[in-house]
């Protein structure tokens, strides 16, 4: 009794050793030795399967290990519930010949997989036969179905895996859908004696391909029996019942598919319905609560969720939310443009942006570069090294301080225009105001003349000349630094209305002895004298105290002492200009004398140097006050404005200065020197000091001398003592 009960302990403790989980049926077991048996499928009671065609038996197996068996005699390997395959082994059929051709051993393989749901798998297995003498015909039990295989050889075949199973050595052919039951026996035609020395068995089996190996059988192969007999691996689909799905549905009782799964059909079989759990869950869909398990689709190895966008799990199913920026469902691919390809952009253009600029940065380092080099800064750069200390109020300004300190030459900041060029205001970083000028052109070919004329001005250091504070090279034209006056231009005060500020004929005295001052400084005080030639009164600015301040030098050209100079283009302004300048081309100091005594004229009568008379008629402010003077008509001329503050006396000399710088004959004209020792004469006699405590001038250069109060014999008018209260 003891033993008994011993050895069934035995037989059933490796059933009983593994505890259920989902895929079986409450209180039963999963498994047979080492292989699982899901539900519907059910060992040991009837009552685990879902009826008896799924009843497995497990028994104790040759070598006393738990098997099993399918079908009574069939060793089950595996069961799949998703695929719908159970893999069992078969034994294969032989036959075998001695050298005599002789049979010396046959065995005909015969089966059938019952009236249940199952049936061979016609994509899983093939029927193959090996040998070089071989036949083998296969039917159904109905007599249905047949069909023959048949391998000969006469030489020795290598049966490699690379070689196909074509008929030499090895042949194989299909197995129709839907077979339950098969018969091959195997049959020779020449008893293998012509091929004796090398084969004399064949065999015939039906195989899974995917486990078949070709070269596990070579010809020289011989059968085995009892548990080491030769076996392979064969596939068996079934479905739960030969019904459609719609069938199965209509009877609730006896349908198969548990909570959270479907009928299906499968692909291969064509008869009867599987159930699958629903997109989302996994388990056993037999069981009724066997599809419980969540999938998360998100996580599953080997599967891109989500085409696009990021993957979220839902309770049965996922959600592909795509990026921001996009829009759509992210299974299939969003739409639009997402957040990243927006930045990626981004980044690329501003790549880009930085790229060109920092082209564009390069580009323009070269050409200024280029331009100081053309411009002549070399040269500057050259002569502020090898000075003596003297050029060192020159200073090179970069084109990007004067691009700050005018704004990027703002047209708001334009201070006036003139033939040279245009005149910015600017604001240097040490908070300095200054007027940067502009020009218009550059003869390259004067460039070294330029050079040192700017290296000259900028030592100019006169309190009634504007000062040359620097000039930048680094631009396609110089542009060139000055000391900005806030009082605008003389001609301004002259010509144009203006209630805050009325110039007296005081006030007229002062501007004409100070610029006369300024000029008179340039052509003999100078260490190089500077003519100018371009003195207007728009040239004549006015500081915050209305003191003359001489600028524009853009046309001024350095001359050795005593050497007149020749000029390839004669520069000017029509009104101002030199007559005999005009003819001759040769520059004197005595052509800004003529310019001067225009502006004495301007002074003295208010008018512009090019003006029209009542009748329309265009005239020059020059010729018509020397006709006035011919014609003893000063007084006609002279402004409205300073007729109460001038004396008859100073307008007759200062009338007199203005014909003798306005003469045809540059000889014949007084130098600038004189001209401003006879207005500041003017000015101290105004003061109380008397007109013979004047400073003597040189009588031999003057056509007019009003020292001894007499008026020479080339004078029209008389010249009387003079009285500051005596006025016209």
């Amino acid at each position: 009794m003891w033993v008994f009960l011993l050895m069934m302990s035995l037989l059933l403790c490796p059933v009983a050793a593994s505890t259920a989980r989902p895929d079986v049926k409450p209180g039963c077991q999963d498994k047979c030795g080492n292989v699982s048996v899901p539900y519907p499928f059910g060992i040991l009671e009837r009552s685990c399967a879902m009826n008896k065609h799924f009843f497995l038996n497990c028994s104790s197996g040759a070598d006393g290990q738990p098997e099993l068996l399918f079908a009574r005699n069939f060793p089950a390997r595996e069961i799949s519930v998703l695929e719908g395959t159970l893999t069992a082994s078969l034994y294969t059929a032989f036959t075998c010949y001695n050298e005599t051709g002789s049979r010396t051993d046959n065995y005909p393989q015969s089966f059938t997989l019952g009236s249940g749901p199952f049936m061979l798998s016609d994509t899983r297995n093939v029927f193959t036969v090996i040998g070089c003498d071989t036949y083998a015909g296969m039917t159904n039990y109905e007599f249905t179905y047949g069909a023959a295989c048949l391998s000969l050889c006469t030489e020795d075949v290598n049966m490699s895996d690379g070689n196909p199973c074509s008929g030499s050595g090895c042949c194989q052919t299909p197995i129709p859908k839907g077979l339950k039951s098969l018969n091959y026996p195997l049959s020779s035609f020449y008893n293998y004696t012509n091929v004796s020395d090398f084969n004399l068995c064949g065999f015939a089996f039906l195989v899974d391909k995917k486990s078949f190996k070709i070269s596990d059988w070579p010809l020289s192969r011989k059968p085995k029996y009892g548990k080491d007999a030769y076996t392979t691996d064969i596939v068996i689909e079934w479905v739960v019942k030969n019904e459609t799905c719609e069938q199965a549905k209509a009877n609730q009782s006896t349908y198969a598919c548990g909570t959270n799964a479907k009928c299906t059909y499968p692909e291969n079989i064509g008869q009867g319905y599987r159930c699958l759990c629903n997109e989302g869950f996994e388990g056993n869909p037999y069981l009724p609560e066997g599809c419980q398990v969540d999938i998360d689709e998100c996580k599953v190895r080997g599967k891109n969720a989500c085409q696009e966008g990021t993957c979220e799990n839902v309770i049965g199913d996922y959600k592909c939310r795509c990026p921001r920026g996009k829009y759509g469902d992210g299974k299939t691919g969003c739409k639009g443009v997402g957040i990243n390809t927006i930045i990626a952009v981004l980044l690329l253009l501003i790549g880009a942006w930085w790229m060109s600029k920092l082209i564009k940065r390069r580009k323009c380092i070269q050409l200024k570069k280029l331009f100081f080099k053309r411009n002549g800064g070399l040269l500057l750069q050259q002569q502020l090294s090898s000075s003596d200390g003297s050029v060192q109020k020159t200073k090179i300004f970069s084109s990007n301080e004067l691009e700050k300190a005018t704004d990027y030459f703002n047209e708001n900041r334009i201070l006036g225009h003139g033939g040279q060029g245009t005149v910015y205001k600017g604001m240097l970083a040490d908070g300095s105001i200054v007027a940067v000028k502009k020009s218009t052109i550059v003869d390259e070919e004067k460039l070294e003349e330029f050079i040192n004329e700017v290296v000259i001005l900028s030592q100019i250091n006169h309190r009634n000349v504007v000062r040359l504070l620097g000039c930048c090279l680094e631009t396609d034209v110089p542009l060139l630094v000055y000391e900005f006056i806030p009082n605008g231009t003389l001609s301004h005060y002259l010509h144009e209305q203006n209630e805050d500020f009325t110039l007296s004929w005081e006030s007229r005295l002062r501007i004409a002895s100070e610029a006369a001052g300024a000029i008179s400084y340039l052509h003999s005080t100078a260490s190089i004298p500077i003519y100018h030639r371009d003195i207007k009164s728009t040239n004549i600015l006015l500081d915050e105290k209305y003191r003359a301040k001489v600028s524009d030098f853009g046309t001024s050209r350095s001359v050795s002492i005593d050497q007149t100079h020749l000029t390839t283009k004669v520069q000017g302004t029509f009104g101002y200009l030199d007559p005999e300048y005009f003819r001759t081309s040769q520059l004197t100091g005595k052509s800004d004398v003529y310019s001067f005594g225009v502006v004495l004229v301007e002074l003295l009568s208010g008018k512009k140097p090019i003006f029209l008379t009542h009748s329309l008629k265009t005239m020059s402010l020059a010729e018509h006050f020397i006709e006035l003077m011919e014609d003893s008509r000063l007084f006609d001329i002279i402004d409205a404005q300073v007729k109460g503050d001038c004396t008859e006396e100073e307008a007759i000399v200062i009338a007199n200065l203005a014909k003798r710088c306005l003469n045809m004959n540059g000889r014949n004209r007084p130098t600038m020197r004189e001209v401003a020792m006879e207005l500041e004469g003017i000015l101290l006699s105004r003061n109380g000091i008397n007109i013979q405590q004047m400073v003597e001038v040189d009588n031999s250069s003057r056509s007019i001398s009003c020292s001894s109060f007499e008026i020479g014999t080339d004078v029209p008018l008389d010249c009387k003592p003079l009285t500051s209260s005596e006025t016209w």
